[in-house]
Formats: C-alpha cells, structure tokens, sequence
C-alpha cells in the first residue's frame, strides 16, 4: 500500500512539474510573422535561416511533440521579427526539440 502511495506522489509531483514548465510567449512582433508553405513564398525575399531548439524531455520524460512544434514555431517567430523578416518556412523537420526555419520579406520585399 505505501509503494503505491509514494508512486501515486511521484507520478503527481512528476506531471505537475510538466505542467508548469515554462512556456514561450510569442512577443508583439513575433505575432505579425506568418508561418507559410514552401510554395507560397515565390515572391518573398530570403533574409536567411533561424535555428530553434527547446527541451525535449522534462525530467527525462518525452514532453507532448504538439507542445514541442508550437513552442518551437513561437521561437521562429520572434526571431524572424528580430530579423525584419514577416514570414517563415519550417527548413527541416523537428528532431530532439530543434528545428530550423527560413525567414522571408514578402511584404514589400525590396523595401
């Protein structure tokens, strides 16, 4: 009976702490970035690539992989915003909490 009390505790203990892991907050400028496909940036202008990474695991435990993508793409964001850019393409896949994003000019992309 205590064994399963004290795992009841840790698996507890262990998803609270999931819970409350510190999220990404997407900043002022990071919300007027758009997230596009590779085919709809024919007339953008590549400002160059930003790379994401957030934890994969909390306490060793795999985090959810949409918690993953969404945090990632909020990171993607805010750097294109830092970039002047106002679109982004996933590069590449997500793979260990890192994926890597190109960032575009489309609007008035000469200016």
């Amino acid at each position: 009976m205590n064994n399963r009390k004290s795992a009841l505790a840790l698996v507890t203990v262990t998803l609270t702490l999931i819970g409350s892991c510190a999220t990404v907050s997407l900043t002022t400028g990071g919300e007027k970035i758009r997230v596009l496909g590779p085919d709809e940036i024919s007339s953008c202008r590549e400002l160059g690539n930003t790379n994401t990474s957030v934890t994969a695991t909390a306490l060793g435990v795999p985090r959810p992989p949409e918690t993953i993508a969404i945090e990632l793409e909020t990171i993607g964001r805010n750097s294109a915003s830092n970039m002047k850019g106002d679109t982004i393409v996933p590069l590449t896949i997500i793979n260990e909490g890192k994926q890597t994003f190109v960032v575009y000019k489309c609007v008035n992309p000469e200016g």
